[in-house]
């Protein structure tokens, strides 16, 4: 071999290296794109959600007063119907 072929093979080597070295940085481009796309997704649906707890607490303060409401009657039920029953 000559060293014009051994530059060559060197050379051919080194540009496969090369090649392959920047795949890697393209698909890590696109994992870093698709990363910050699902980031985006997640905090999106963070807020949703966060919406929601607080719809749902609303809603448990609002069933938590008409309950109270509910157990005063009954209660009071309950006494007048005792009340009967004693005479």
């Amino acid at each position: 071999m000559s060293r014009i072929d051994v530059a060559r093979g060197r050379f051919l080597a080194a540009l496969q290296s090369l090649e392959e070295a920047a795949g890697g940085v393209g698909e890590s481009l696109d994992a870093a794109a698709r990363g910050s796309e699902r980031l985006a997704q997640l905090e999106a649906e963070r807020e949703r959600l966060l919406a929601r707890v607080t719809e749902l607490e609303d809603e448990l303060a609002a069933l938590s007063s008409v309950t109270e409401e509910v157990e005063g009657r009954l209660d009071g039920a309950i006494g007048e119907i005792r009340a009967a029953l004693a005479r």
